[in-house]
């Protein structure tokens, strides 16, 4: 066996918060026996006889309760956020004074963003403001910030923002129902860790009645294991303990250990994230509704454009949408694009959480954006990259370049991530190994497989792809996923992203 003993012993980074999270309570996890029975009272009210009217605010009440689960006062930040942007949207397309609509605008802006930076931000600010007044000998101690983070204040903040924006920029009319909006906002599925969904993509489903079909029934109720296998198997169960004690190490490690400690995470956090959207997407048709896609197996990106077009897409598309072509996209020349990008992108990394490797993280993909946008024009065109060897190529700097990035989004600071880099990129090889066999041979194994599906499907849909399967074949693997689900359930965590 090698290195110390296993499973490790500590929490750390994004994994040790989730759990600090956890312990406070947090809302009712798709893994968890108490949601099985609220999904089933939710599913059971939804298919009654009830006006259409009654099941929309069962479904109200329902969502309302799963946040409260977590942390009850908090529901009333989302009355806030619900009722501020319901009047301010609905004066903005009542009104063509610029100045008035403006103002309107900057309300609903001020609310929403006021309570995202006092909950999210607020600690961080005095924090980095005490630093900066004793760097210039004024001292200054920072208050006590020991206030708790409302899980999911980032996802649902930029649903409403998005929603009063539409309004204002003439994209989208508003709500006629102030039902149909309060359930745009608070809408159970994705309602801490998104998708982030646009209020015309989802709003006018609530004003019809809707049931899901045999078929969408049985292949929401498939995603929803699907997801669940992907967060509690694979996320928690395999590679949550190898990136912990990787980035737990409070020595310099072996670099063999250093790099599968990252590409461990890189795998956590795919299949964590995207397993909670898979679940959201399966709940809501199980439902009747439709949710858009999240992620498009983003380890097959081939470059960094690729890459934001299949990993958190409705995060990319809102920064694209609502900040990046606000701020002139790439109309106004190179440098101002360059300067767009790295500016989008370092929000971008601030929107994930309040500390500066976060900054970093986001820093990097602006950079190799910026970089990209630089070289396309003057190497895309060779004939190398159309060749499957030269995409093939592109795709594993892609990886390699995105695994860098994740050092700091995992890193709890900097010493950790410059302690990890230096093992990865061979600049210090004296480190020891600290990860067994097992851990070796698991996680490599859950990396492999992870990036073989994601190269098989780059260019396929899921659906599609199962349903060319045998019947028996879909049900045997539906059958072993429930199995390894029932068999791993005792050690599953937090979603990664209700901490956003």
């Amino acid at each position: 066996m090698r290195g110390a003993p296993w499973p490790p012993e500590r929490d750390y980074g994004v994994g040790g918060r989730i759990r600090a999270c956890a312990s406070q309570g947090l809302p009712v996890l798709f893994n968890s026996l108490t949601f099985i029975a609220f999904l089933g009272i939710v599913l059971a009210v939804h298919v009654s006889p009830l006006p259409w009217s009654a099941k929309k605010s069962s479904l109200l009440i329902a969502s309302y309760l799963f946040y409260a689960a977590w942390n009850p006062p908090f529901v009333i930040l989302l009355w806030i956020s619900t009722l501020v942007d319901w009047w301010a949207a609905g004066r903005i397309a009542r009104t063509e004074a610029p100045a008035r609509r403006r103002a309107l605008l900057l309300v609903s802006l001020a609310t929403n963003l006021g309570l995202l930076g006092y909950f999210k931000y607020g600690g961080f600010l005095t924090r980095n403001f005490a630093e900066a007044m004793a760097a210039m000998g004024v001292p200054w101690q920072a208050p006590a910030w020991d206030i708790v983070l409302p899980v999911g204040i980032s996802f649902y903040t930029f649903q409403t923002m998005a929603y009063t924006l539409d309004v204002y920029l003439r994209r989208a009319p508003p709500a006629r129902s102030f039902l149909d909006f309060a359930l745009f906002v608070t809408f159970f599925p994705q309602l801490v860790a998104g998708p982030i969904v646009r209020p015309r993509d989802l709003v006018p489903q609530f004003a019809t009645p809707r049931m899901a079909t045999a078929r969408q029934f049985g292949w929401g109720a498939m995603l929803l294991v699907l997801g669940l296998f992907e967060k509690i198997v694979v996320a928690d169960g395999i590679l949550a303990p190898v990136s912990d004690a990787a980035f737990g190490a409070r020595e310099l490690l072996h670099p063999g250990d250093a790099w599968l400690g990252t590409l461990a995470f890189s795998g956590q956090i795919f299949c964590d994230f995207a397993g909670y959207s898979t679940c959201a997407i399966g709940i809501a048709l199980m439902l009747g509704f439709s949710l858009p896609d999240n992620f498009r197996y983003p380890y097959a990106a081939i470059g960094f454009s690729d890459f934001w077009r299949r990993w958190h897409i409705s995060l990319s598309t809102w920064l694209r949408d609502y900040l990046y072509v606000p701020l002139g996209g790439n109309r106004q020349g190179a440098a101002r694009t360059y300067a767009n990008l790295m500016l989008t992108m370092l929000l971008g990394g601030l929107w994930h959480g309040a500390a500066w490797t976060f900054v970093a993280w986001g820093g990097l993909h602006g950079a190799y954006l910026a970089a990209e946008r630089w070289l396309k024009p003057r190497v895309g065109h060779l004939a190398l990259w159309r060749t499957l060897p030269g995409k093939l190529l592109l795709a594993l700097l892609t990886y390699f370049l995105v695994n860098i990035t994740w050092v700091f989004f995992r890193a709890t600071d900097f010493p950790t991530a410059w302690r990890m880099l230096r093992g990865m990129l061979l600049l210090d090889t004296g480190g020891a190994p600290i990860l067994g066999t097992y851990a070796l041979a698991s996680a490599s194994a859950a990396v492999a497989t992870i990036l073989a599906v994601h190269w098989h499907m780059r260019h396929r849909a899921l659906h599609a792809e199962v349903s060319r399967w045998p019947v028996a074949a879909t049900g045997t693997l539906w059958g072993l996923m429930l199995f390894a689900i029932a068999i791993t359930q005792g050690g599953s965590d937090a979603f990664i992203y209700f901490q956003f």
